[in-house]
């Protein structure tokens, strides 16, 4: 195994052994998304939704060697299924304030793997990122808040950054809505109703749904108002 199967291998034992709600199987269909968005020229990758990085060092390994890199946008401090009182609450990722904080582990797990250099942490709500984002992408990951108005957010923000060929993927896509994911099921419906994608059934996998941006597309990446500051993309920091 040469240089870079060798680090690939060690990402994908990191990115395995780092808690989240990424099944293997689609945590290595989602990689390979990563290999050939990497692979397109198109850009650089984004996800929305990273919370202990599981999905992050994934989507490192997939690009890695492609010259290319992952935002991965957070405010990291959970989605509303993560609070307390819900299913997925875990307290010991709640911060002194009492508030969920999950940017220390995250990058905890994006430095212990080595993946600094491929994996770019831009730290505030998706939103906010979303209307002052200007950059071409290749992959856009859409795992962020399930409620409705949270997904669709994510899916109107960034989507418009994808160019022909493209690639934009929901996790946790359930038929009719089945298993809590009502919103990412709608707005991947919404997204291949439009006209400017299509589905890519080959390329998804379990509750991971991917569809491409089609080539007669008319979407633009537009800059932002002059009045507008770009979003930071500083890797996060402790």
């Amino acid at each position: 195994m040469d240089a870079l199967g060798t680090r690939r291998a060690a990402l994908l034992a990191s990115a395995a052994a780092t808690p989240g709600f990424l099944p293997e199987d689609e945590a290595l269909a989602l990689c390979e998304l990563a290999r050939l968005a990497g692979s397109s020229g198109l850009g650089p990758l984004l996800e929305v939704g990273a919370y202990l990085g599981r999905s992050s060092l994934y989507l490192a390994a997939g690009l890695l060697g492609s010259g290319a890199v992952l935002y991965s946008v957070d405010h990291h401090h959970g989605s509303e299924e993560m609070q307390s009182g819900w299913e997925h609450h875990d307290p010991a990722l709640v911060g002194e304030d009492g508030a969920m904080e999950t940017l220390h582990a995250w990058r905890r797990a994006i430095v212990g793997a080595g993946a600094e250099d491929l994996v770019v942490g831009v730290i505030g709500e998706s939103s906010r990122v979303a209307a002052n984002w200007a950059t071409p992408l290749s992959l856009v990951f859409i795992d962020g808040g399930h409620a409705e108005a949270a997904c669709r957010a994510d899916y109107l923000g960034f989507a418009p950054a994808l160019g022909p060929g493209g690639l934009l993927a929901f996790h946790d896509v359930f038929p009719e809505g089945r298993g809590g994911g009502e919103a990412p099921w709608r707005c991947y419906l919404e997204a291949c109703a439009s006209g400017e994608f299509a589905p890519e059934p080959t390329l998804s996998c379990g509750s991971l749904a991917v569809a491409r941006r089609v080539a007669s597309s008319t979407a633009v990446v537009a800059a932002p108002p002059a009045s507008a500051s770009r979003a930071r993309s500083a890797a996060a920091a402790e």
